[in-house]
């Protein structure tokens, strides 16, 4: 081989071993460089259920109250901070945030599923089964038990958070018993289209078919008192027929007093 072939050889080599170090530092560079924020994805883990809270929504609260997060580096993006902000919705009940290698700062979020509304003459509010309350929502309406007249709770249609008081929390906690009996029973799941409260904290239950209003008093010994009543739809209605009465009172022991 001569002398200039080998040269040549030599130069070549050189240069390729120069590209391959140039190319293996560009990337090292490449790979130390932090990734940027490339956009928001929000899932909404139960949109089946309620519709609260959308994507929308979420992308407008951080905007709002963020700030800048596209185009940052993901490691500078405050994860706590934006779940701070999307938790602090009245229908949110818990919100993930994480990132992701796509550049994306991802938002999981669970709402909260109310199970009775409270009506009061200056605005309505919801109960979720835990006994949290939180107000109404523009953008939709749950489809719960209704519950309207006397509330003997001092919370507004802006309230946010458990009950403090403890006559209060009682009686919340037994009215929820009752709603809670009725989604769950067969006999009684959708039977009872409203509930009124009376001075005192009575509860008057309003069948969806019949004239009859059941007079069921304080919300305790529950289970009885639907067994009086399914009595008197068993025995007495079939006896008397739809038009006889117009109150049933199932408050009294061992008593269903018709008038």
């Amino acid at each position: 081989m001569s002398k200039t072939v080998r040269y040549m050889i030599n130069i070549s080599s050189a240069v390729l071993l120069a590209a391959c170090l140039v190319a293996s530092y560009l990337f090292g560079v490449s790979c130390r460089a932090p990734i940027k924020c490339t956009g928001l994805s929000v899932v909404i883990a139960d949109s089946s259920t309620n519709s609260f809270v959308s994507a929308a929504d979420v992308k407008k609260y951080l905007d709002r109250e963020y700030g800048d997060y596209v185009g940052q580096p993901l490691d500078s993006i405050d994860l706590a901070e934006v779940e701070r902000i999307v938790d602090g919705r009245s229908a949110v009940h818990k919100s993930q945030a994480y990132t992701t290698r796509d550049g994306k700062l991802n938002v999981t979020v669970t709402q909260r599923t109310p199970v009775v509304r409270f009506q009061k003459e200056d605005g309505g509010f919801y109960a979720d089964a835990e006994g949290f309350l939180f107000p109404l929502q523009s953008s939709y309406s749950s489809r719960v038990q209704i519950i309207d007249g006397q509330i003997p709770l001092k919370a507004n249609s802006g309230y946010k958070g458990e009950i403090t008081d403890a006559k209060e929390k009682e009686w919340l906690g037994k009215v929820l018993d009752v709603v809670n009996y009725m989604e769950n029973s067969k006999v009684w799941k959708d039977k009872i289209v409203q509930i009124t409260v009376s001075d005192g904290g009575e509860l008057t239950l309003v069948p969806r078919v019949g004239k009859e209003r059941f007079l069921f008093g304080q919300p305790d010994d529950i289970a009885g008192k639907f067994r009086k009543m399914e009595m008197y739809y068993t025995h007495i209605l079939p006896e008397k027929g739809s038009e006889a009465y117009t109150s049933v009172s199932v408050e009294y022991d061992g008593q269903i007093v018709c008038r």
